[in-house]
């Protein structure tokens, strides 16, 4: 594309995670990223969304939610063709783990309204996608289901010996602790002395003292680390565990498994369109259940971790969400401009 011809995007997002900064430099490389920054609620977030679309071809917002909800508004009144990636929360209805916007309130109107407003939803797996319609009776007439990229930074397998390491990452909270499956997480490593389990993620909350109050000496709860320290826990580490209840993606396991690492996982949500075959399945995300699958996964040969690497590599390629996004943007832009 041209540099005369590259359009402006304005980006809205809730929060810094991984997959809306991988989105922001793909859009990057092709888009002039207009504005880029969490969008505040209302009177706030209003005059920042104005200020941010009267001079943007494209908005691109990231969930439904009450920041987005304002963007998509305006863009709707000034004729913006607009993008709204959904998945997670905002298309959840989990009331066992106090979870989704679809559960009922205000919560719920303004995520729907939010995605009426797109004019086109880019759910980032087939379960998102399922999610979306049947919890928030939205039309497949307006989805783009496009996977979120993986970026591989490890290049091959690692070329140092895996250890006996049983690995979740995740923020240390009061909703994260079954949801994410953190808690049977640590009570499974009472079963298995031997193996070291390792939770590694931000303590968001006090949940992290309860951990503390029921995990066995084989534990070790690191709280935020650096990129760095990350990847070397994924080359160290022999098992991977996602205990979920529900999961929009996974992109934690996905980055685990570029590294050979083994995934356990329970069937929840699009656990299984990340795994597929290669790595082991809980039956649940009892502490038993958990521990029989790791001791499993712990004896898994070189070519089941290569083969886990080269899942994530083919089917979900970060050049193929680059491309697939683009398409859409600019076909949406010739579109709204054929009119």
């Amino acid at each position: 594309m041209k540099e005369s011809e590259r359009r402006k995007i304005f980006f809205v997002h809730s929060g810094n995670e991984t997959f809306v900064k991988l989105d922001r430099d793909l859009l990057s490389a092709s888009f002039d990223i207009y504005a880029f920054y969490a969008v505040r609620k209302f009177p706030i977030g209003l005059i920042q969304c104005w200020r941010g679309l009267k001079d943007a071809d494209i908005l691109f917002c990231w969930f439904a939610s009450w920041n987005s909800f304002w963007a998509l508004l305006l863009a709707k009144l000034l004729r913006k063709p607009s993008l709204l990636v959904i998945g997670g929360y905002d298309v959840a209805d989990l009331p066992s783990a106090n979870y989704g916007s679809q559960r009922g309130g205000i919560a719920k109107w303004i995520s729907r309204w939010a995605m009426k407003l797109a004019n086109w939803l880019i759910p980032f797996s087939n379960y998102s996608q399922q999610e979306a319609e049947r919890n928030a009776n939205v039309s497949s007439n307006s989805i783009k289901m496009i996977y979120i990229g993986v970026p591989d930074p490890f290049g091959s397998l690692p070329n140092i010996p895996k250890e006996k390491i049983a690995l979740t990452v995740g923020n240390v909270d009061r909703q994260n602790l079954k949801r994410k499956g953190i808690e049977p997480f640590v009570h499974a490593a009472a079963q298995l002395p031997d193996v070291q389990f390792v939770v590694v993620g931000t303590w968001a909350d006090d949940s992290i003292d309860y951990l503390r109050s029921i995990a066995s000496p084989n534990v070790l709860f690191t709280g935020r680390v650096s990129d760095k320290e990350l990847l070397d826990y994924y080359r160290r580490a022999s098992v991977y565990v996602q205990a979920s209840l529900h999961e929009g993606f996974g992109l934690s396991v996905a980055e685990a498994m570029l590294a050979g690492c083994i995934p356990v996982i329970t069937r929840a949500g699009s656990l299984p369109e990340v795994v597929g075959d290669c790595g082991h399945y809980s039956d649940s995300p009892e502490p038993s259940d958990v521990a029989k699958a790791i001791e499993i996964a712990l004896i898994s040969s070189m070519s089941m971790r290569a083969r886990a690497r080269e899942r994530i590599l083919r089917n979900f390629p970060i050049e193929q969400r680059k491309q697939l996004v683009e398409q859409l943007i600019l076909s949406l832009w010739n579109n709204s401009n054929a009119k």
